[in-house]
């Protein structure tokens, strides 16, 4: 069933695997279970909510998205602020699920694809996806803290580290520097940095795997992957 609603763009595996054990999900009247079977014909329905199956394309599309600060990665807001799904053009047949996430006040570069197995793919830890930040760090750091960065520091939810941390500039105080990481867990950029009492002024993703933000691509705009270019997002990995 979950493989049937993540190709159907409804959400990834994880996702739905999380809707089931939640009980938010019903299979022909009953609650669904995790590993009901299930076909487009059956009745589905997600919060009582009937799922609707539309025909869709079975191509894979990935779309990259400037996103600027002031942007929540969720479809609806109960308190009005805008979302990032109100500037992505309509699909047929299926929904954009984002590919990973970020902050409220972080910017960059976002993917958005129409394939469930795609988008847990590339956000599943055991991949080891690249992702690359620009950050700005008040003050800066020193040989000793870029050293503690990327040999590891504890966190809430176990240790983290860098895999690079190249410095970048920056004017006065303000010094920017180019980090990666290989996993997606929650603030993890800012909950590194302020296990050091560092201040993170600006956060921007530059890359996610293979995809680099364009340098023209502005805040608010969108262009969609070529085949050439979402054969090379999936070539580190099988789904």
């Amino acid at each position: 069933m979950q493989k049937l609603l993540a190709q159907a763009g409804f959400g990834s595996r994880r996702e739905i695997e999380d809707w089931i054990s939640g009980g938010r999900l019903v299979l022909n009247g009953r609650p669904a279970q995790l590993g009901n079977r299930a076909t487009p014909r059956d009745k589905i329905e997600l919060d009582g909510k009937p799922l609707v199956f539309e025909q869709a394309s079975d191509e894979t599309r990935v779309l990259m998205y400037h996103k600027p600060e002031g942007e929540l990665v969720s479809r609806n807001d109960p308190k009005g602020r805008p979302t990032v799904f109100a500037h992505l053009p309509k699909i047929k047949g299926a929904k954009w699920m984002s590919i990973g996430r970020l902050d409220y006040n972080t910017s960059g570069l976002l993917l958005f694809t129409n394939s469930g197995e795609l988008a847990n793919g590339l956000m599943h830890p055991k991949f080891e996806v690249e992702r690359e930040y620009a950050v700005r760090v008040f003050g800066g750091l020193t040989e000793e803290e870029v050293a503690r960065l990327q040999s590891g520091i504890p966190l809430g939810d176990g240790p983290a580290a860098f895999g690079k941390v190249v410095p970048a500039g920056g004017e006065g105080a303000n010094r920017w520097y180019k980090v990666t990481l290989k996993e997606g867990r929650n603030r993890e950029v800012r909950r590194l940095m302020e296990a050091l009492g560092k201040q993170v002024s600006r956060l921007m993703r530059l890359r996610y795997g293979s995809v680099v933000l364009p340098e023209d691509l502005r805040p608010g705009e969108w262009r969609e992957l070529g085949a050439q270019e979402v054969a090379g997002l999936t070539a580190g990995f099988r789904a």
